[in-house]
């Protein structure tokens, strides 16, 4: 699917564009309209960036309508660079401050392409391509400095990583040094971002949609962008330069480490979503979760960096969006086994991966094609965490299939299905290699198997191998309605309480430990996954993952220790059957 570039020239006498300089081009092929300056224009626009506005009104064939803005080029040369995102004709409106150009016409005829379409959110926590509309399994790298590294590296690493199928590279925007991609607010480096064009480029034709950080952690853009008319035009900018192309939004770096990070990133992706006609998907970044932006009304996914099985489990049942995480390797990261291990927790959680640094080990790099290769076999896009099993963890579409991943293989695994034949295979996580046992072809109920060894972690996969294969026939997205759960918070319901700490106070500078205690026992509270946040309401910051487990040590944040403050702290709980339940204990903060 390799892009051409298009240039339209600006015919500026007249009420219409001139039509024949615009040939014919394929949907989804990012086209520019170039507009100069005159001498004049540039008299009154000394610094275009800040001061000129010309836009485009863009009709498609269908009658849809989206807002392009141009960006800043460099000179006295301003851009609006569109993607048709279907065949036909389109035709367009200029609005600009710039006399000559406002009110101006023009079309362009787009050609049919064989593009999937940029990737957009589908089926509440998933993703797809908007044009053919087929899921879209996210395998992601990083590569934070592929802005400003040495051309050579950036090329050798992009294309290791097509060939190796990864379909998304994350990394930041302004490169490595923020102050050379803009060295004043209202200044970039035009020559930077010009190379910027083509890096980003290169990856979708090697398939590699661009995750763009925009801002480092550390208050790094907020201290960039001074005030909120910096920040809009700023979004204006990047979003009218790389809308055109595959990307998602990432605000910025661990969001936790901004002054004011909540508000920060809401004004940032309000912006950003006013000014992206392809509404391509928008996140930030996290120390550990980014869902306490989540209803912040412009976050389409969540973005954790955590290799915390208790999180990362938790709050799948409770938020309906996208997941993709970005640190399931953990902090300092872990390699071969250890990453293996981590990769299938985090993708039983229900999470699409993206590994934290580029040049993992070929082991590594391995044991995620294997996950990659496994999960394109199923209809991950209707996968959901599945509770009916002992010792282990499983995702399941269920009467459809079932993926088992047994951590600690020590002795027979038992799984409760619905009553139909399934293809049984064993896979090593490590090899990709599947081993079929003599019931291979299995019927029942209550399956009962061992993996082929005990020294190693396994993968189970029952798959109604035929029933899967007819449903794509009949091509449909959705096989069920997405569960989405509500928390139990009823007292007299919720199994447990928080019984520690006792008093009604927390430290902000030493650390408190808590304990959480079961009111009773049954069946479905032998497994408990325990999740504890706290969030200072009147701070507007949201809240912050203080612990997991039933025991441990609770650290108050500094953006939230202000002594004299009030503490809602929340542990929500979630038992072996996947019910989640949330009772709350308010705490004054103290020295």
């Amino acid at each position: 699917m390799g892009m051409k570039w298009f240039v339209f020239l600006v015919a500026a006498s007249g009420a219409v564009f001139a039509q024949a300089v615009c040939q014919p081009v394929l949907a989804y092929t990012p086209c520019e309209l170039v507009f100069e300056l005159d001498a004049a224009e540039a008299r009154l626009h000394p610094n275009p960036y800040w001061t000129v506005d010309i836009r485009a009104e863009v009709r498609s064939p269908r009658f849809k309508t989206y807002q392009a803005h141009a960006f800043y080029d460099g000179a006295n040369r301003m851009v609006i660079r569109f993607t048709p995102t279907s065949p036909g004709a389109w035709d367009f409106k200029i609005t600009s401050n710039l006399p000559r150009y406002n009110g101006k016409e023009g079309k362009f005829e787009a050609t049919p392409s064989d593009h999937p379409g940029f990737v957009q959110v589908r089926n509440v926590r998933h993703f797809a391509y908007e044009e053919s509309k087929k899921p879209h399994l996210w395998m992601g790298d990083t590569l934070l400095g592929f802005g400003s590294m040495e051309r050579a590296g950036f090329d050798a690493a992009i294309e290791a990583r097509g060939k190796e199928k990864f379909n998304h590279l994350r990394g930041y925007l302004l490169g490595e040094d923020p102050g050379k991609a803009f060295p004043a607010p209202d200044r970039p480096n035009i020559a930077y971002f010009q190379e910027l064009d083509k890096r980003v480029r290169a990856m979708n034709e090697r398939g590699l949609t661009a995750d763009l950080v925009l801002g480092h952690a550390g208050n790094q853009l907020a201290r960039l962008l001074p005030d909120r008319a910096h920040r809009d035009r700023f979004a204006r900018f990047v979003a009218a330069r790389y809308s055109g192309f595959d990307v998602t939004w990432q605000m910025v770096e661990q969001f936790e480490t901004y002054d004011n990070g909540r508000a920060f990133c809401k004004e940032l992706g309000l912006a950003m979503k006013l000014y992206d006609p392809m509404a391509h998907p928008r996140s930030t970044h996290a120390a550990r979760t980014s869902a306490p932006l989540g209803n912040d009304g412009w976050m389409d996914y969540i973005v954790y960096d955590s290799d915390s099985d208790a999180l990362n489990a938790v709050e799948r049942q409770v938020y309906a969006k996208p997941f993709v995480n970005a640190g399931f390797s953990g902090q300092p990261a872990a390699t071969g086994a250890e990453f293996r291990r981590r990769l299938w927790r985090a993708a039983m959680s229900g999470q699409y991966l993206t590994s934290r640094r580029q040049g993992e080990s070929p082991e590594d790099i391995k044991a995620m094609t294997v996950w990659r290769d496994l999960f394109a076999t199923t209809r991950y896009w209707d996968l959901e965490p599945y509770f009916d099993l002992d010792s282990g963890r499983a995702m399941a579409l269920e009467g459809i299939e079932y993926l088992v991943y047994i951590e600690k293989p020590a002795g027979p695994i038992e799984v409760l299905v619905e009553k139909h034949g399934y293809d049984v295979y064993w896979i090593n996580p490590a090899t990709g290699e599947a081993t079929r046992p003599k019931d291979k072809d299995w019927k029942g109920e209550k399956f009962v198997g061992e993996p082929p060894n005990m020294t190693q972690d396994w993968v189970l996969h029952l798959s109604r191998d035929g029933k899967k294969e007819g449903m794509l026939k009949s091509y449909k997205f959705e096989a069920r309605p997405v569960p989405v759960q509500e928390v139990e918070t009823q007292d007299k319901a919720v199994p447990f309480v928080l019984s520690f700490p006792a008093s009604d106070t927390l430290s902000v500078s030493h650390p408190t430990p808590f304990e959480v205690t079961l009111k009773r026992q049954t069946r479905a509270t032998r497994l408990m996954t325990y999740l504890v946040t706290g969030e200072v309401t009147t701070s507007g910051q949201g809240y912050r993952v203080l612990g997991a487990g039933a025991k441990g040590q609770i650290h108050i944040p500094p953006a939230l220790a202000k002594p004299g403050g009030v503490m809602v702290l929340r542990v929500t709980g979630l038992n072996a059957n996947g019910k989640a339940y949330a009772v709350d204990r308010v705490f004054r903060l103290t020295p």
